[in-house]
């Protein structure tokens, strides 16, 4: 009776180098379409904005996307912990596919939005169960080696990403169909190709455990989110002290407060347990990961605009001109997974790593006006070698501590508790530096006014009324004005928006020492020399051994 139990459980929870690398293949084409279509919207939203008539309105397609899929994401975790991780990785690519045919076919924003939030709620799973779905087949000392490959599709996607979409943008017909529509027509085939090798090769043996499905912690956090979420988004146009806004705040904290009750009622069952948060390297995880967000999104959201406004580029040639930082990641992440494999030790590499993002972000705030490109590239390899030595070895720490059993509701958190800093980051800090531009640009102008050549350059009648919307403050949701003034004239405005930019940064610079100050709290356990998939076949072993010596007591 237990000898052919062996022979079918070994093989399924033992993966070799070979099979690993075909089902991270898939994994990583699957999350490649949630990376790329995050780079891509940013240089064709304003495109696709104006074809609808909706420029207005482009916020929405963002937030509804940014919403679904952080929401979404502690749902998978929890759910592909009871149920399996295969049946729900494919649902992602499933519902990813079918959200970008619908957004392709958008006639108007508000389509889009609706649309955008489908494809969201597939982009909340492919990112946090690819990494679940490592956890379950490599164990914790190799892990990082692979993950590091993970960030590579990132990196890939964030060097091509702008171009495409720059391209889509720019072509009025591709085969009989308007350009930007391909931005999520692409999406389509590299979906299909993703699903159809994650059902060939993604086969995890799942017990399923009957657990009560915590809906009303769900229900509470959809409450508690979607508001704040909103008001993040949205805020800045609203005015903090609105009354929408204030309704946002107030739903949200009554949601939230709601969801830490529902998931005290649930106790083990709840999406995201308490007790989790109990282990400390779970607690410093998830709370270095938040601080992580808030800078790193916060801080680097800033990089383009500065390239932009002050250097004059193009967005895609912005988004070719952040390659420095993608080659840092890369870098970062792929050193930090060898040594931890050779090592088997992972504590240092975020305390180096956000080190380094405090030392980058420092010299961001130091960049100004007329600081040579080369200068702030390689800033842009420092941030990125922080983050790539930060992102990773986190995740591997926190898989680690916890039970195989947990690693999707884990690595769930975690991601979870990253997007959310982020988008909290960049709703602080684009307020902070839209609120500082105006006064920084005037300031600039006056000092500018005492020279002589500029009075000169300013007193010609065709530069008159740019220069009234330049010192204006120029909202930044059209900028192209600085390309029809002349060197002179546009110098006070590239200055103004420098010295704004460094505000943001001296800002995610304070933010990150205290993610440095918390990395040093995280305890080093060693690493598993086993994969949670073997740890689950043991467990389930053991257990079936006790119950058949039991059986004879009685």
């Amino acid at each position: 009776m237990s000898h052919p139990t062996p022979a079918v459980e070994k093989p399924a929870a033992e993966f070799t180098h070979r099979q690993i690398l075909t089902i991270l293949g898939g994994l990583m084409m699957g999350m490649f379409l949630a990376a790329l279509d995050q780079t891509i919207m940013a240089t064709a939203t304003r495109t696709i904005a104006d074809d609808l008539n909706g420029f207005n309105l482009q916020a929405w397609a963002t937030t509804a996307f940014l919403i679904t899929s952080t929401i979404s994401t502690p749902l998978y975790g929890k759910l592909s912990d009871i149920y399996g991780r295969r049946p729900f990785f494919l649902f992602a690519i499933g519902i990813f596919i079918v959200g970008s045919m619908l957004c392709g076919l958008s006639q108007n924003m508000y389509e889009l939005a609706a649309f955008r939030a489908i494809q969201g709620i597939g982009a909340g799973g492919l990112m946090s169960l690819a990494l679940a779905i490592i956890g379950d087949i490599v164990p914790p000392r190799e892990r990082a080696k692979y993950q590091g490959l993970f960030l590579a599709v990132f990196g890939t996607a964030s060097v091509i990403g702008p171009i495409l979409g720059g391209f889509f943008a720019g072509a009025d017909k591709l085969l009989w169909v308007d350009g930007w529509r391909w931005v999520f027509y692409l999406n389509v085939p590299i979906g299909i190709a993703a699903m159809v090798v994650v059902a060939r090769v993604l086969h995890l043996p799942h017990t399923r455990v009957n657990h009560r499905v915590d809906w009303p912690g769900a229900v509470a956090l959809v409450v508690g989110l979607v508001p704040l979420l909103t008001v993040a988004e949205q805020g800045r146009d609203w005015g903090w002290g609105s009354g929408r806004s204030i309704a946002c705040f107030a739903i949200g904290v009554i949601g939230l407060v709601a969801f830490i009750f529902a998931e005290r009622a649930y106790k083990e069952e709840a999406l995201l347990p308490l007790r989790l948060f109990g282990n400390r390297t779970v607690a410093v995880g998830t709370g270095a990961s938040t601080i992580l967000g808030i800078a790193m999104f916060g801080g680097l959201m800033t990089v383009p605009l500065y390239l932009q406004i002050v250097k004059g580029s193009s967005a895609t040639m912005a988004g070719l001109q952040m390659i420095p930082f993608v080659v840092g990641i890369m870098s970062g992440s792929i050193v930090a997974g060898q040594l931890i494999s050779r090592t088997g030790r992972y504590r240092i590499f975020p305390i180096i790593g956000s080190s380094l993002m405090v030392i980058a972000l420092f010299l961001f705030s130091l960049i100004g006006a007329d600081t040579p490109l080369w200068r702030t590239m390689l800033v842009m390899v420092l941030m990125g070698l922080g983050l790539g030595g930060n992102m990773q070895p986190m995740i591997t720490a926190v898989q680690n501590a916890v039970s195989p059993r947990e690693i999707g509701v884990a690595t769930g958190a975690v991601t979870f508790f990253r997007s959310m800093g982020g988008t909290l980051g960049t709703a602080v800090f684009l307020s902070v530096l839209f609120n500082v531009l105006p006064g920084h640009i005037k300031d600039a102008y006056a000092d500018a006014a005492k020279d002589p050549a500029f009075q000169q350059a300013a007193s010609d009648p065709g530069q008159q009324q740019l220069l009234a919307q330049a010192q204006g403050g120029g909202g930044l949701s059209d900028t192209s004005f600085i390309n029809k003034l002349t060197d002179v004239v546009a110098h006070p405005f590239k200055v103004g928006f420098s010295d704004s930019v460094h505000v943001v940064y001296l800002m995610a610079f304070f933010i990150m020492l205290v993610g440095l100050i918390a990395v040093f709290f995280l305890p080093e356990i060693p690493l598993s020399m086993r994969s949670a998939q073997q740890q689950r076949a043991d467990d389930a072993a053991k257990a079936e051994v006790e119950a058949d010596t039991a059986t004879p007591a009685h």
